[in-house]
């Protein structure tokens, strides 16, 4: 704490000995002091001078220390002074209403010198630490909004180079598939003149690459849609077993050889809330994934399980299963590498990952003995 000389007090008293006790008390402490024999005096000093601590009578003629007191604490330059009391009344209703006015303590003549000091050392001791206090809380408030501002900013920026990827994505989306359809149009009409068996199997091939192209492209564009312009759902109940059928429908307008795939209907036809349109996407990626990555004249198999408050799709192949290289890493977007890609787990589940989030989802992915399973499971509640 600062030495005693850096504080001053001010002493308000119309009796002159009151002053000198006072004074003398407080001199021996090497305080600073000031006095005012009545309160208009004293709300004078405090204009022109800054007092660490008020002494003050109570019993004054004009102006009593209670009116004096109202009208420091009414004045916001003031209002923080820490304002003894001096009195010769000790009675209960005295002391509260000194409180009540917002006064700090009170002291009761005749003075005890001891009493009178520790006082006096521990308001000027809260008030310094309130001070500090609030200064500390003030550099903090700057801190705090010089940050914010600066997290705005950021931000600002984030959102601009969000929006940027999006148009970004959706130019190259548009000008690769606008060529890629008219490769695949090709392709079908030159399929329908008189060529050779290797020429039609180049020209498959060229078409099957050119439709691949698309599916990226299309994929693509949905993950940044949900990541970056927060896509609204709209949920309906709708029938896992119709969502299911219709995925292996579309799969098959696809040209997919669906007879590779077992699907066994749930006997219970369960619904689901969701926005179909995302969920038959979500499955036809991780069926397709299993279909291309495992081998030919192999099953695709695909359920739906309900139970517990819960409805899962689970679809299982017997392919090679997931890498431990590329377990770790199979929703995250464009950074999973050239294995995972070459696995054929690039985007797809982590298009499958964004769709399931957005319905409160789960996506489980696990290895079996020979193959791999993937669920995709809804809750009737949200989990958290």
């Amino acid at each position: 704490m600062k030495p005693n000389s850096n504080f001053k007090i001010l002493i308000v008293d119309d009796v002159s000995k009151n002053i000198q006790i006072l004074g003398n008390i407080l001199s021996q402490e090497e305080f600073q002091i000031a006095w005012a024999q009545s309160g208009e005096e004293a709300l004078s000093l405090v204009k022109v001078q800054e007092f660490h601590l008020i002494l003050l009578d109570i019993m004054m003629p004009e102006m009593n220390g209670y009116e004096v007191c109202e009208k420091l604490k009414a004045d916001p330059v003031t209002a923080s002074i820490p304002v003894i009391f001096l009195t010769a009344k000790a009675d209960m209703d005295s002391i509260i209403k000194g409180f009540d006015i917002g006064g700090q303590d009170y002291i009761t003549k005749p003075f005890n010198a001891k009493e009178l000091l520790a006082r006096v050392h521990t308001h000027i001791l809260l008030r310094e630490q309130q001070k500090e206090l609030m200064e500390a809380n003030n550099v903090l408030e700057a801190k705090v909004e010089e940050r914010t501002k600066e997290l705005k900013e950021a931000n600002k920026l984030l959102n601009a180079l969000d929006t940027t990827k999006s148009e970004f994505l959706s130019i190259i989306s548009h000008e690769l598939k606008t060529p890629l359809s008219g490769i695949i149009g090709l392709t079908h009409l030159l399929n329908q003149t008189a060529i050779g068996d290797e020429q039609a199997q180049y020209l498959n091939y060229l078409k099957q690459v050119s439709q691949r192209l698309v599916k990226f492209s299309d994929l693509a564009l949905l993950i940044t849609n949900m990541k970056v312009n927060n896509y609204e759902m709209d949920l309906l109940p709708v029938s896992a077993n119709h969502i299911a059928e219709s995925a292996i429908a579309e799969l098959a307008d696809d040209e997919l050889d669906t007879s590779r795939i077992v699907f066994e209907k749930n006997s219970t036809n369960p619904l689901i809330m969701a926005e179909s349109e995302l969920i038959r996407k979500a499955l036809m990626l991780v069926i397709e994934n299993s279909y291309r990555f495992s081998p030919e004249n192999t099953p695709v198999s695909l359920y739906v399980r309900s139970g517990e408050g819960q409805v899962s799709f689970v679809i299982k192949d017997e392919g090679k299963g997931f890498s431990d290289e590329v377990m770790g890493k199979l929703f995250q977007v464009f950074s999973i590498g050239d294995v995972a890609h070459q696995e054929g787990k690039g985007l797809s589940l982590a298009a499958v990952k964004l769709i399931m989030d957005a319905h409160s989802g789960k996506v489980e992915v696990a290895n079996r003995e020979k193959g791999a399973e993937v669920s995709l499971t809804f809750f009737s509640k949200p989990t958290y």
